[in-house]
């Protein structure tokens, strides 16, 4: 995820981070395959539960994904968009919308929030899944490790992840209100290195890096990775196979309402802390 600096604008010039032919590509053979990502229905199901906890009822939802048919399922009522730079989204004309596991893949994520919070009513609710944190951080130290010892060289493999703390800092800096970010940590086991390849291929997370190596790796290569990996992270119940982490960031705001509660302004209590904490002590 290209998570623009604090004074980068609009129009700031970033290199892309996604290659989007690629990613699409990788997208639709995932698809044609009809394989069932587990990861995007663990997203799904935590958004139901978040979503049953607010006391209300939304009418005109939408969901940004690049699986419609997945998340089709889960709300059948739902407009869905694809998570094009421009989102397909009418100004106004929402009061939920779901970003759904594509947000890591942004080469503007701030944008995309910000075209989210556009298309939401006053007092709607913006929420977002996406990989973050340490997802994959196992591959990633393998695949550099044994990069490095064989070529000399090293080349973008893994999506780099945004961090929570940086995750939730895009819902302010989108302009949305009583912002939230939260983490669900999933651990997966594989036989070996090539078994989590191909299972992210399945899922559409193969890597679609714009500056990734444009050449099949040397084999070399991946049989050192997958004894790095296989040494240093093994899975626990079970040390013949290895284990994966996937970390699912949720991200919820709100489009600006006067019917909000607001923050107190710093300075407005009417009772300093220290009398507050003598009074407790008293009554001990």
């Amino acid at each position: 995820m290209n998570i623009p600096s604090a004074s980068s604008g609009p129009d700031a010039a970033r290199p892309a981070l996604t290659d989007r032919t690629a990613l699409i590509r990788n997208r639709q053979r995932a698809m044609r395959q009809g394989h069932v990502d587990l990861l995007h229905r663990i997203a799904a199901d935590e958004i139901e539960d978040r979503l049953g906890e607010i006391n209300r009822s939304f009418t005109a939802p939408a969901v940004v994904t690049g699986f419609p048919e997945l998340w089709r399922g889960y709300f059948p009522t739902a407009t869905i968009v694809p998570d094009d730079a421009v989102l397909d989204l009418r100004p106004g004309a929402h009061d939920l919308v779901i970003h759904a596991m594509s947000l890591h893949w942004a080469d503007d994520p701030v944008g995309q929030i910000v075209q989210s919070r556009h298309a939401l009513r006053e007092d709607g609710l913006f929420i977002a899944a996406c990989f973050g944190g340490q997802t994959l951080h196992e591959a990633r130290a393998a695949l550099a490790q044994a990069e490095a010892e064989v070529t000399g060289g090293l080349s973008p493999r893994i999506l780099p992840m945004g961090e929570i703390r940086d995750l939730g800092g895009l819902l302010h800096r989108a302009g949305l209100a009583l912002p939230v970010a939260d983490l669900v940590s999933q651990r997966a086991s594989y036989r070996d290195l090539l078994h989590l390849a191909r299972d992210l291929r399945a899922m559409g997370e193969g890597n679609a890096i714009a500056a990734r190596l444009r050449r099949p790796t040397r084999r070399e290569v991946l049989a050192r990775a997958a004894a790095i990996y296989a040494g240093a992270h093994p899975d626990r119940d079970d040390p013949s196979r290895i284990a994966a982490t996937f970390d699912l960031v949720f991200l919820t705001g709100w489009a600006p309402s006067d019917t909000q509660q607001k923050p107190l302004r710093p300075g407005s209590a009417r009772k300093s802390l220290a009398d507050a904490l003598n009074e407790i002590r008293k009554q001990s």
